[in-house]
């Protein structure tokens, strides 16, 4: 019998995949993109800090932070994936800036650590705090995928069809999946869900540059794919995938709007950069060292915001601080070097994370043996007893009918007198 919570949730669950088929008609049929071309910007939200917290607000263009976040069980997991896009729905215009996951930046309540560790923290809201007051902008809207939700969605449209740029081969036995093992010949590949994911995540000299392009072109093929007519016999499955792996507070017009900017943004070439900066190694760490002063201008050119004197102190100021916050044994290394690092590093905290995998399931395999082995100790105790108890019943029945024997027998030497006193007769 289901309760009234659960005939809720069943119905709101219904409710937002309806909606989202509708969205998907909407962008395939091309409507959807110019009816509601301006609702990202029309929507906006007032915000009343955002000067005294310095940030930049432009009013006739919207900000978006997508965030990829790999999840485990039993862990909230970190940011694996974060972009930033700015959008002109009325020039149908829109730019990528995509920040490294080891970005060394300041968290609230936390002090100075990688970027991707501030969703460890404090789950979406702090890692939009962070970004915020990384860029010095206000962020309208957010949206966070889970990417191994996001293999399903693959799977839901088809797979996807990807230029692989050239031979890509990388094995780790050691990552939280079981293993990662990319093998990818040059040219045009039909990819299912996974392999798109292996795809993205490969890393090589090139770096975080040469993953940020892959990004991209992976979502170019997933827009593609996405206004495909094909794809409207999967819509139900589509839908099912999306609403398990995507968090958004988009309403259902402003989602209709930024699909539908990011599908004319890309037809007129859609903008992507990386955030400047540096590699820095620091304690045997290796982070990604920010250009404060070079990414505020990108961003104030991308959002039409002049610079003025306020805000160059303002920029200064910030620089300032970030600099000072700096320890004095951080080390420039190449951005080769750097990638070995960050590579080297992931493997061992996967080898670390398997090998205490390995204890925890030696213990809980020990813990499970001995109490295994007391249950069935008490259980045959138990019997045991049980068995005593029961021989002693019987053992003590006989002992009763002995007594009643006994207790007949005065009976019978009654009769003993009679025949004394007969045989005295007889004398």
């Amino acid at each position: 019998m289901y309760r009234r919570e659960d005939v809720k949730k069943k119905k709101k669950t219904s409710y937002w995949k309806y909606l989202l088929i509708l969205i998907l008609v909407f962008v395939l049929s091309g409507i959807g993109g110019a009816y509601f071309a301006n609702a990202l910007v029309d929507n906006k939200p007032m915000y009343s800090d955002a000067e005294k917290d310095g940030l930049l607000v432009a009013k006739d263009k919207a900000t978006v932070m997508i965030m990829g976040v790999d999840k485990r069980n039993d862990d909230v997991g970190r940011s694996d994936t974060l972009m930033v896009a700015t959008l002109d729905p009325d020039k149908n215009q829109a730019a990528l800036l995509s920040i490294p996951r080891d970005t060394r930046v300041k968290i609230k309540g936390h002090g100075y650590d990688k970027i991707n560790a501030a969703y460890a923290y404090g789950d979406r809201k702090l890692s939009q705090q962070t970004v915020e007051s990384l860029l010095g902008i206000k962020i309208d809207h957010y949206i966070v995928i889970d990417v191994h939700g996001f293999t399903k969605i693959i799977d839901a449209l088809g797979g996807i069809d990807i230029d692989v740029e050239k031979r890509m081969y990388y094995e780790d036995p050691w990552d939280d999946d079981g293993g990662l093992y990319i093998d990818l010949q040059p040219g045009m590949q039909h990819m299912d869900g996974k392999t798109a994911v292996t795809y993205v995540r490969y890393r090589d000299e090139e770096g975080d540059i040469g993953r940020i392009r892959r990004q991209q072109k992976f979502m170019k093929a997933v827009m593609d794919k996405l206004v495909s007519p094909t794809i409207i016999p999967r819509l139900p499955s589509i839908v099912s995938a999306m609403y398990d792996a995507v968090e958004t507070d988009m309403s259902i017009s402003e989602l209709l709007s930024f699909l539908g900017t990011l599908q004319e943004a890309k037809n007129n070439g859609l903008k992507s950069e990386m955030l400047p900066g540096k590699p820095v190694y620091i304690d045997e760490i290796s982070y990604w060292i920010p250009d404060i002063s070079k990414i505020r201008q990108i961003l104030a050119n991308t959002l039409g915001i002049k610079m003025n004197n306020a805000l160059t102190n303002s920029i200064e100021d910030d620089e300032q601080e970030y600099r000072e916050s700096m320890p004095k044994n951080a080390v420039e290394i190449p951005e080769s070097q750097h990638i070995k690092n960050e590579i080297e590093r992931e493997r061992n905290e996967r080898r670390q994370n398997m090998s205490q995998e390995r204890e925890d399931a030696q213990r809980y395999r020990a813990r499970q043996a001995t109490e295994d082995y007391e249950e069935g100790y008490n259980r045959r105790t138990q019997e045991l007893r049980e068995t005593e108890n029961s021989e002693s019943t019987q053992t003590t029945a006989p002992k009763s009918t002995d007594r009643q024997t006994q207790s007949d027998t005065p009976a019978k030497n009654t009769e003993t007198p009679d025949m004394n006193n007969h045989s005295e007769g007889k004398n």
